[in-house]
């Protein structure tokens, strides 16, 4: 007996991919992810995640949160380096019980694919797009071919450093002149992701572990306290993809497929799992899934969403740089304020948290 035609198949069996089935696990449509990934991509050079409270929501109403273990961030303190200025931010601001939670990518992708198999939603390996023909293709394999790129003038230098004393909740967010500086609590250690000028990222992700521990201490400054141990180091180029559009001829685009961010403020992901959420809310009762009608109501309920954080994160990644005077007198009186006034500090973390919606 044939198979039955495939509703929507996803293409790409990342997260994004992976949550977007999920949240279509009890829906009528017959949903088939299509696996890219080689298992080595996997267990590679190290990739910390940043999660949001609202993606904590979205893995716990896809069934997959009680299989991870990450580390909770409670507070985040936001400074630059060379400047005044300091922002404190609480999960109280939010009124959350964390403002977000680290763990590393292998972890959740693994977490995620045993979730799919354990619901009995079909995932193919090793087959061209194109022999599985869809009423509707998800698109979640990574950055678009058609996107607008915008290359920044950074790579990331990304690893895990032990220090004394060991990370406990709280994330630092450090404004240097060449480039942000995050500090992610993960099990008693800090993932680091640092924006580097290209040839300062390579040379430091090369450099003798003492020579690195130098630098990163010298970039902190007395957040990190005293740091022991480098683990691992990897450098990822850094740019700003970004397709035109996130629908086409019975497609969507989702997560990277649709933007590509710089990791400053640890919104990729976040902004990719809320993707997947509201395109299986469009989709669940549709009819037709691929009908422009119903993918256009998707593309319409992300635009605000999308624009603002992809807009956010660029003025992040570019307006903290540099030496001059003005704009880092300017940039600490921003960080003072949001730090002085309570209704500031609660509508930027629960925007960073829930983008303009209440919840996910």
């Amino acid at each position: 007996m044939p198979a039955a035609p495939i509703d929507i198949l996803v293409v790409g069996g990342g997260p994004v991919g992976c949550s977007f089935a999920l949240a279509l696990r009890e829906s009528a449509q017959r949903v088939v992810v299509l696996e890219r990934e080689t298992s080595g991509a996997r267990t590679a050079a190290p990739r910390p995640l940043a999660l949001s409270y609202a993606s904590r929501l979205i893995l716990e109403r896809i069934g997959a949160w009680p299989a991870l273990a990450p580390s909770p961030i409670e507070t985040i303190l936001v400074s630059q380096a060379g400047g005044f200025g300091r922002a404190r931010l609480e999960a109280a601001d939010a009124g959350v019980p964390a403002l977000g939670y680290v763990l590393e990518y292998r972890e959740l992708a693994s977490a995620l694919t045993a979730r799919l198999e354990s619901t009995g939603i079909e995932v193919r390996r090793g087959i061209d797009a194109r022999a599985l023909p869809a009423r509707c293709v998800v698109h979640a394999e990574g950055a678009s071919e058609d996107a607008r790129e915008t290359r920044y003038a950074q790579d990331a230098v990304v690893g895990v450093v032990e220090t004394e004393p060991r990370a406990g909740t709280t994330a630092h967010e450090r404004f240097t002149p060449e480039g942000p500086l995050a500090l992610l609590p993960l099990a008693g250690r800090y993932a680091f992701v640092w924006g580097l000028r290209p040839e300062r990222a390579r040379a430091l992700a090369e450099a003798s572990p003492g020579a690195f521990l130098e630098a990163l201490a010298r970039a902190a400054g007395a957040r990190l306290g005293r740091a022991r141990a480098v683990e691992a180091r990897a450098v990822h180029p850094l740019a700003l993809r970004v397709r035109a559009s996130r629908v086409g001829a019975r497609e969507a685009y989702i997560g990277n497929a649709a933007q590509t961010l710089h990791p400053v403020a640890g919104q990729g992901l976040n902004l990719g799992l809320r993707d997947a959420w509201e395109l299986a809310e469009v989709l669940q009762a549709a009819d037709d899934p691929g009908d422009p009608v119903v993918l256009g109501r998707f593309a319409a309920r992300r635009r605000l969403d999308a624009l603002a954080t992809i807009r956010v994160t660029d003025l992040l990644a570019r307006g903290f740089l540099g030496r001059n005077p003005a704009a880092s007198a300017a940039r600490g009186l921003a960080l003072t304020a949001l730090d002085t006034l309570p209704p500031a500090r609660r509508f930027f973390a629960r925007r960073m948290i829930y983008g303009p919606s209440a919840l996910p």
